[in-house]
């Protein structure tokens, strides 16, 4: 007795949806984030975009180990981390407007943001 496996086909609909603007803001400060992202918000709905978010991501923790000591006591130890914080946005259907003003926006050191057109 034979049995045949059917593979399934994943269906995306990106053909007919509208395009829209993901942005990824990261930080190492929560506040300066959420400054941030309110400042791109606010620009936003400045030019009649629609606003998706913001949609606080899971936080990014590195943590490192060091001796306290260079040669003696080495049970001594030291740890360190680094807490990077994300935010999601998403702009549905953004107008050329509304993209050179997303571009000409200043925002403070330390914000890294992520741009896709999907």
């Amino acid at each position: 007795m034979a049995t045949t496996k059917t593979a399934k086909k994943k269906t995306t609909t990106t053909e007919g949806s509208e395009p829209k603007l993901r942005i990824r803001v990261r930080a190492y400060e929560s506040k300066i984030l959420d400054n941030s992202v309110k400042q791109i918000m606010d620009t936003a709905l400045r030019y009649d975009a629609k606003v998706l978010g913001p949609v606080p991501l899971p936080t990014e923790i590195k943590k490192y180990t060091v001796n306290r000591a260079s040669f003696v006591y080495k049970n001594a130890r030291e740890q360190f981390e680094m807490r990077v914080h994300k935010r999601l946005l998403d702009i549905l259907s953004p107008s050329p407007r509304v993209i050179e003003a997303l571009t000409n926006l200043s925002l403070p050191s330390g914000v890294n943001i992520d741009l896709k057109m999907l």
